[in-house]
């Protein structure tokens, strides 16, 4: 990983990364995200607000639920 990552935003990380969660066409909302890394929802949310402000995770607001992927 490029940059230094708190222990779960690293966990998220490798769980979208292992999920193959890549690309706009296979993104997830934070609900899929908490299921794909077994973590609590509080913590996927504080994780990918991590990644994105490292532009590790790229957010796309739709309708219902905002969708995120992998961009590295």
């Amino acid at each position: 990983m490029p940059e230094v990552l708190s222990d779960r935003a690293e966990k998220v990380y490798k769980a979208l990364k292992h999920a193959g969660i890549t690309s706009e066409e296979k993104m997830v909302n934070a609900d899929r995200v908490t299921q794909i890394s077994k973590m609590p929802k509080n913590f996927v949310l504080l994780a990918l607000d991590e990644l994105q402000k490292k532009n590790l995770v790229k957010r796309k607001v739709r309708e219902k639920a905002s969708g995120y992927y992998v961009l590295q």
